[in-house]
Parts: C-alpha cells; structure tokens; sequence
C-alpha cells in the first residue's frame, strides 16, 4: 500500500522550517521514491538543500525539475546558481545555452533576457 504522499510532504515541511533538514530529506526522497515527479518533493529538496549550501545535492534535484519541464525558467535559473556556485561554471553555461535554445519565448521573455544579460556579461557567445 502505498503511503499518503500529501501527508508525508507536509510533515517534511514542518520539519524543514524546524531546522530538522536530514529528517525532512529522507522523508522527501521517500516521496520522489514513490513518485519521481513529484514536483513539490523536488522543489523542497532541491531549495533546502540550496539554502543549506549543499549545492551539488541541490543542483541534482533542480535537474530533475528542469527535466521533468525543461522548459520552466524558474528551475532553469535555480539549476545555474546551483552548479555556479558549486563552481561547474561550464555545466551552467551549458544551462544558459540549452534554456535560450529551447524556452518558449514568449512565456519565459524575462528569464531569457536575464540569461542574455548574464551571457554578454560573462562574455559567452549564447548559442
């Protein structure tokens, strides 16, 4: 029998806003376990875990959110920082670029400008 997804993610939550994040992350990845799409899993887990400074785990769960919508600018950005600050400054580029090469343009305009912004700061050429 499975388990009640919804309560298991709730009292994750509760955990993770008492500071008991090793609690809160196996709890989580007993959900993705169950079902690994479960976005609200993967977002508590990929943003704890940044916030914690544990960005390679963070980058690991942000690319499995983009990968479950590869489109959703949101993931995509959370995904660069994670591996940027982790310092895989290729892999975050190589981000930038598969983002602005597949994105919708008109739903993710602002993401993709911020991305261009970042790209001719950086100096990289973006496709």
């Amino acid at each position: 029998m499975q388990p009640d997804l919804n309560e298991i993610l709730e009292h994750a939550k509760k955990l993770l806003q008492k500071g008991h994040n090793q609690d809160a992350w196996m709890l989580l990845a007993e959900v993705v376990n169950y079902d690994p799409k479960n976005r609200a899993a993967l977002m508590m887990l990929a943003g704890s875990n940044f916030s914690n400074g544990n960005f390679a785990e963070s980058s690991k769960w942000f690319a499995k959110l983009v990968g479950l919508e590869p489109g959703d600018g949101k993931a995509s950005v959370a995904l660069f920082n994670s591996l940027w600050k982790q310092g895989e400054k290729e892999m975050a580029i190589a981000e930038i670029k598969r983002f602005i090469a597949t994105a919708d343009r008109t739903k993710e305009r602002e993401t993709i400008e911020q991305y261009l912004s970042l790209v001719e700061q950086l100096g990289i050429e973006p496709l």
